[in-house]
Parts: structure tokens; C-alpha cells; sequence
């Protein structure tokens, strides 16, 4: 007889159990009373376990019918070894492809949009007309916004369409890691080749590259204010968050004094912004300059240092990379890393024994993502916990508009990043270090669910507009969502408890009944 997790997690939490029953006496005192077309028949799909269901839930961005079927030719074992080794192309079907390739982030490159950004700021800061220079400002932060809306777009299509969806939750929680805030400076500019070529080039890679494509990108080094530290003017924000957020953690055995090692060896690093000509030689010959990202001798502190105990072997531009072999390879930071994904893809409270033996991969491997995360799906721990871990708004968000429209590509990713910002969740929005936070805690309260509601409601009487463009000419393309599908009959059905089959049965329209199912306590976890 098949389990019912959702069933287990509904009786568990009376506060949800009363929220649901609210919201849905709100959202059916609100319903409208005209009837949507009659959806075709869904075509069928292969018999996919309620336990592979969940399996599917968890490890994409959301089930659907397509990823139902994929699941279901190459099995359990064979479609996880294809997430965890994509290729290195898109695959998203034409039409969000198109979306995509029309963006300024794909056609020009991080260092042509930065240097471009840096010069025209030069050039209005030194207008003498205040009225025009407050334009140009206002034109300038009205481009910047364009270029994140860009990437928050591109990340939006990715998560709904690639058929690599490992490797896209890979990339939010290893952005969310790395975490950097799109309102600082010009951050907004950086945003997509951050995202692109510094955490989803390396998302299933090994962890010491990843570290290190982050470390050397303008979007961290200005977050953080690296691109200030300099001898004789230690600035320790990024060296501080490097050790406690991103490799080592909060206990990971290091100390203040590290952290102002640490602060001494990232002097220097920062963004190009002008060529070193005042240099003499042979100092000019240490500058290194890839892209946007610079080391600059004049500025680092080529002092004796001595990091977790042990001196430092290498001078200049190579002390960074020393520090970071050793913070990658650190056992605190295996353990740190393995249970952060742990909290992710398991618990809110993820088993010792779980984390540990990650951990061990973790060593074993030199720090290969994959590795670890072929360990943590392969667990015990794993397959009992799906279906019990809550999900935060964005994957509840995209979850939700993956399964009511499959493949059928949205027109506009607006209500979508909407929805994130009512929430709390809003792409590159964190203002702080740490990254949002991975617990059912954070986004359960009942605000929180009142406006789940009401996005159920808006996904599931198709009144979202995903599918309607904006500006001078908008197209509207109109897609009826269709929940009650085969994957439903005969997979999702299985892991809804009673209570939920019975408030469905009870719907008056196939509206509703999306409604319904998008408001339940089981969609709610993954």
C-alpha cells in the first residue's frame, strides 16, 4: 500500500492544517462562477510511483508530465546519472531559448558591459547641470535594473524548461551560497556572467573551482568590498564571509586572527578600472587582469602570512590561490558544505550520519559536487524524507507554474518574480551574506501562506498573465491550466492524504479544482 507523506506532514502541523482550510474558504468565497474551456485529454504517460513522484519533486523544480515520462523510459538509477552529468548547452525549447538569446547579458560579455557602465558614469558625475546629470543618473540606474531583470528572466526560464533541472537547483543554491545583493553599486551589471560562468559553469564541478570563480568575479569582490582592501587599509568583510559562510562555517576552527590573514591575502584583488601605467617595473609584471577581475600589486600587502596555523609558501597573486587550496580542502569545510546541501535536499535538521558520510565523499573526491550529491540521493536518509521538506516561495512558485503548464513557455516572467518579491524571496534580492534561509520556519507563517493562496488562485484560473507580453504591442497567449492530468491520476493522487482527496472531490469547476490542489498542505513540501 502506498505511504502518504503528505498525509504524515498535514496531521503534523495543525497551523497548516487551519491555514489551508482558510485560505480555501477565502479563495472559494472568491471564485468566479464562469466555466474555462474544456481542457483536451491528457495524453498518457507511463505508470510513475507515487515514491518516484516525490523523487521527481524533489531533485527538479517541480514535477510535471514531462519529467514524468523521462523518469519513467530510463529509470530511477539511469535519469539521476543524466542530472548529475548535463551537458554543457541549454536545451530549453525554442521559445524561451528565443526569450533567452535576445537578452544583452547573452550578446555582450560581463567586461564590454562594465567598462561601457564605467564610463558613462565618469561621464555624467562631472556634469555641471544638476537637472541633467540627475537624468543621466536616473538612465543609468534604469539600465542597470534592465540588465538583472535580464538575468532573473533567463534564471526563471532555466528553472521551468531545462531539461537539466539538477543542475538549475544547483545553481540557485550555490548563488544563494555565494550569496551577493543586486542593490549594491553596480552589481546588477554582473549579475548574469556571475551567474553564468562563475556558479553554473562549476554548479556540478568540483568545489575548489567554484570557490575560486566566485573569489575572482567583480559581482563578489564588489559586494563584499574586496575591490577596497588594500595594504595599510585592511577591509575584512570578504575575507570574514569566506571563511564563515562560504567554506569553513561559524565553528570551523578558525579565528580572528585568520580572518585578518585572510583580509592581508585578498588585498589587492579587485575590479580593472583603468590601465596601471604608473607601475614601475618589475611591479607591472605582477598585474593580472582577467576580464573585469585584477590584481593590482600597488595594493597588496606582500607581508609574511601565516593562515590556520601553517605560513603561506607563496608570494603576490598566488598567495589567493594557496589560501584557497587549503580552505577547500579543510575538514570543517567539508562538513560545513555537506550539511548545507543536506539541509536542502533532506531536513531542516539533516542526520549526523548523513552529513558525515557526505563529508567523507567530500574528501574522498577533492570536493566533486556530484559525488556528494550521488551519495546523498543514494541514502536512506533521502528517500524517507521526500515529500516532507518544505518548500521555500520559490520553489513552491515555480513548482506550481511547472505543473499547471508543463511545457508550454511563459510570455512574461514578471508575475512570477512578483511573486517571489511579495514573499520575501526575490532573486538576488538578500541583502545579507548568508543567503535566504533553507528552513520550513522562515516561510510558514500565516502571511506567508495567505499570499500562497492567492497564487494558487492566479495559477490555477490561468489569470496570471505569464502568457500575455508587455509594452506598445502586447501578445497574449491563452494556456488553461491543467492540473488533472495523467501524472495526477496516477502518480500525485497516491501521495495526497484524505483530507485533501476529499476537499477536491468538492470543487465545482476544474478552476477550483486547481485552486484546490496548488492550495494543499502535500504541494506545499517537495
Amino acid at each position: 500500500m502506498l505511504s502518504d507523506p503528505g498525509e504524515s506532514a498535514f496531521n503534523d502541523s495543525a497551523a497548516m492544517k487551519k491555514a489551508f482550510l482558510a485560505g480555501v474558504a477565502l479563495a472559494l468565497s472568491a471564485c468566479a462562477t464562469h466555466q474555462p474551456p474544456s481542457p483536451e485529454p491528457p495524453r498518457p504517460v507511463p505508470n510513475v510511483a507515487a515514491s518516484d513522484y516525490l523523487l521527481l519533486d524533489r531533485v527538479t523544480w517541480g514535477a510535471n508530465v514531462q519529467g514524468a515520462r523521462e523518469l519513467a523510459a530510463l529509470g530511477r538509477e539511469a535519469w539521476l546519472e543524466r542530472q548529475l552529468k548535463p551537458p554543457p548547452g541549454d536545451d530549453l525549447p525554442l521559445d524561451a531559448g528565443e526569450q533567452v538569446a535576445a537578452m544583452t547579458i547573452v550578446q555582450r560579455s560581463a567586461y564590454d558591459l562594465g567598462r561601457e557602465l564605467a564610463a558613462r558614469r565618469a561621464s555624467f558625475n562631472v556634469l555641471a547641470d544638476d537637472d541633467k546629470r540627475k537624468m543621466e543618473q536616473q538612465a543609468f540606474q534604469q539600465e542597470l535594473t534592465r540588465l538583472a531583470r535580464e538575468s532573473m528572466t533567463r534564471s526563471m526560464l532555466r528553472a521551468l524548461y531545462s531539461p537539466w533541472q539538477l543542475r538549475e537547483q544547483m545553481t540557485w543554491f550555490w548563488m544563494n551560497h555565494f550569496n551577493v545583493f543586486a542593490g549594491k553599486a553596480e552589481v546588477r551589471a554582473y549579475l548574469g556572467d556571475y551567474e553564468e560562468n562563475a556558479i553554473r559553469a562549476n554548479a556540478l564541478g568540483r568545489f575548489r573551482d567554484l570557490l575560486g570563480a566566485t573569489a575572482k568575479h567583480p559581482a563578489m569582490l564588489r559586494y563584499l568590498d574586496n575591490a577596497q582592501n588594500a595594504a595599510k587599509r585592511l577591509n575584512e568583510n570578504y575575507a570574514r564571509e569566506l571563511m564563515e559562510l562560504h567554506t569553513l562555517g561559524v565553528d570551523g576552527g578558525y579565528t580572528q586572527k585568520d580572518v585578518q590573514e585572510l583580509a592581508r591575502v585578498l588585498t589587492g584583488y579587485g575590479i580593472a578600472e583603468g590601465e596601471r601605467l604608473g607601475l614601475r617595473m618589475p611591479m607591472r609584471r605582477e598585474v593580472v587582469r582577467d576580464g573585469l577581475y585584477e590584481f593590482d600589486p600597488a595594493r597588496h600587502d606582500y607581508g609574511g602570512k601565516v593562515l590556520l596555523g601553517r605560513p603561506l609558501r607563496a608570494q603576490g597573486p598566488a598567495e589567493l590561490d594557496e589560501a584557497l587550496d587549503r580552505l577547500a580542502e579543510h575538514p570543517s569545510t567539508a562538513r560545513f558544505v555537506s550539511r548545507k546541501l543536506a539541509l536542502f535536499f533532506v531536513s531542516d535538521d539533516p542526520p549526523p550520519a548523513l552529513v558525515e558520510r557526505m563529508a567523507s565523499t567530500f574528501r574522498r573526491t577533492n570536493g566533486d559536487i556530484a559525488e556528494v550529491l550521488r551519495a546523498l540521493f543514494s541514502s536512506p536518509e533521502f528517500t524517507a524524507s521526500l515529500g516532507q521538506k518544505f518548500k521555500d516561495p520559490i520553489h513552491y512558485v515555480v513548482s506550481a507554474v511547472r505543473l499547471a503548464y508543463g511545457d508550454k513557455v511563459i510570455l512574461n516572467a514578471n508575475p512570477v518574480l512578483g511573486w517571489l518579491g511579495r514573499m520575501g524571496e526575490p532573486l538576488y534580492g538578500r541583502q545579507t551574506p548568508d543567503g535566504y534561509p533553507l528552513t520550513r520556519s522562515e516561510w510558514s507563517s500565516a502571511g506567508q501562506m495567505a499570499t500562497r493562496f492567492e497564487i494558487a488562485r492566479a495559477v490555477g484560473y490561468g489569470a496570471a498573465g505569464l502568457f500575455r507580453t508587455e509594452g506598445e504591442k502586447p501578445v497574449e497567449r491563452p494556456a488553461f491550466p491543467q492540473l488533472a492530468n495523467a501524472l495526477y491520476y496516477q502518480s500525485l493522487q497516491y501521495a495526497l492524504g484524505p483530507s485533501t482527496r476529499a476537499t477536491l472531490d468538492k470543487a465545482s469547476s476544474p478552476q477550483e479544482w486547481n485552486m484546490l490542489l496548488l492550495s494543499s498542505p502535500e504541494f506545499m513540501n517537495r
